[in-house]
């Protein structure tokens, strides 16, 4: 056996791929000790507190070591994987082959790979290459993930929920397919791993497995033989003595969510919000938008009221530019921006981002079609990138969406107003004297008192709807 100097051992540190992120959630691993990796080949992914991103290797060689478990939270900095470069890397594969000659391969080795990679998110571009796997030896795949199987087809053949089969004992030296919170329930429940049938994919054991393990288990023989009779009726009022535990779910608060609560907190806590509300007719902006989808020019674009109100934002922001500033507290001065930068609050798995538009002041409409169809789609896949959160200057809320008529929304950190659009509904409204079903929405502007009065705030709102009352405006205003 050869042994290697520590000259020839490479520690690749978790990077901070966003912008003075301190940590990182390791997702997934891609590559394990003894396979082959070439420089810019994506070892891992891993989840800040913006987004999901894949990171490349830097160098070519043999991974000797992997430093964390997936579902491991790592400092920026720390080194998550280390690898044989140069000469230490021959030396690397020789240690690996003998163990994988005497010991089984775990079941988690054995997950398929696709053959070529998805483009990243972090500007390293699209690596064609597919991971390098050391031959192994007895794989097979784990009986309870075939009893799971079997179950869903009897199911998808007709035959109705099929009971699942028992599952058979794993063979020595595998290991149940569960990722660190659910092997902690799991452990926290007094449940075996090995006993529970898994329904994730890839034969991955979920944490409802794991409490649908628990709520199938047999009664203990005490309690069998305890007589009801015995048994005082319980009161209408009284607490049960024990509870369920299937009927909590706790959810690790990390990632996206993780940092947004203590955006959240910060801002609602350091700037003294102020918010005001005015609902108005937007009945012409709705017929605006419908004109606008059978314009030839904004063919393939994505053209929806909520285009007309970043639009409207922006002329209000041009008449008004002193809303679009940010607090220096350390400077103790009110830095005014000359360009914005109009964030869009989204909702994903993930939790919820604001990505921007950067320089949206400088678009057209076309343009700003253009920019608000590619941030949606890109945060609805989960690809928007740390970058693409950075910097925003104003942000728009729809609340809308969800069928709310309005809300106070809490400013994004560094920001001074953000907008919230309610539900569009036809409602009656007095037009022209007369009573009239009218489209009609509510509109809230939050903002920073410390240097935002009422008289700013007030002339921002008014003019955002003006503009969706009389969409005609924009020639005029813009």
């Amino acid at each position: 056996m050869t042994t290697m100097t520590d000259s020839s051992v490479r520690e690749f540190k978790m990077p901070d791929v966003g912008e003075g992120l301190t940590e990182a959630e390791i997702l997934k691993w891609y590559v394990q000790p003894g396979d082959t990796v070439t420089d810019g080949q994506v070892v891992c992914e891993v989840e800040t507190a913006k987004a999901a991103v894949e990171l490349p290797i830097p160098y070519d060689g043999v991974v000797r070591e992997l430093h964390f478990p997936e579902g491991t939270t790592v400092d920026v900095g720390t080194s998550i994987i280390a690898v044989a470069v140069g000469d230490g890397a021959a030396a690397a594969a020789e240690p690996v082959q003998e163990a994988v000659a005497d010991t089984p391969a775990p079941a988690e080795a054995e997950e398929p790979k696709p053959e070529g990679r998805q483009p990243v998110l972090v500007g390293y571009g699209v690596s064609t290459s597919s991971t390098k796997r050391r031959p192994r030896k007895g794989a097979q795949a784990p009986a309870d993930a075939q009893g799971a199987s079997a179950a869903i087809q009897a199911e998808l053949n007709g035959h109705g929920p099929a009971a699942p089969a028992a599952p058979a004992a794993p063979a020595t030296g595998d290991r149940p397919l569960a990722k660190p919170p659910v092997r902690k329930l799991a452990k926290d429940l007094g449940v075996d791993l090995t006993t529970v049938v898994p329904t994730g994919p890839d034969g991955i054991i979920t944490r409802e497995d794991v409490h649908a393990a628990v709520s199938n288990q047999p009664a203990t023989p005490e309690s069998q033989a305890a007589p009801a009779a015995v048994a005082p009726a319980p009161s209408p009022t009284a607490a049960p003595a024990s509870y369920d535990t299937t009927r909590e779910t706790r959810i690790p608060v990390k990632g996206v969510r993780k940092a947004t609560a203590a955006a959240m907190v910060g801002s609602a806590f350091t700037a003294p919000h102020v918010t005001e509300f005015v609902t108005v007719d937007v009945t012409r902006t709705m017929k605006l938008v419908e004109e606008l989808k059978q314009d030839k020019e904004y063919a393939g674009l994505r053209v929806n009221p909520l285009l007309l109100i970043a639009k409207a934002l922006l002329v209000a922001i041009k008449r008004n530019p002193d809303i679009n500033a940010s607090w220096d507290e350390a400077a103790q001065e009110i830095v005014v921006k000359h360009y914005v930068n109009l964030g869009i609050a989204a909702a994903t798995p993930r939790g919820l981002i604001v990505p921007n538009i950067k320089d949206a002041h400088a678009r057209t409409l076309p343009q700003l079609a253009g920019s608000l169809g590619e941030l949606v789609s890109t945060a609805r896949e989960g690809k928007t990138s740390p970058a693409a959160m950075q910097g925003g200057t104003v942000t728009i809320t729809n609340v809308g969406v969800f069928g709310v008529d309005t809300g106070t929304p809490i400013l994004n950190p560094g920001e001074s107003a953000i907008l919230a659009v309610g539900a569009i509904k036809l409602q009656p409204w007095v037009h022209k004297g007369k009573v009239k079903p009218r489209q009609v929405t509510t509109l809230a502007l939050s903002f920073d008192h410390r240097l935002v009065d009422g008289e700013l705030g007030s002339k921002v709102l008014a003019d955002v709807a003006a503009v969706l009352e009389q969409p005609k405006r924009l020639i005029s205003w813009a």
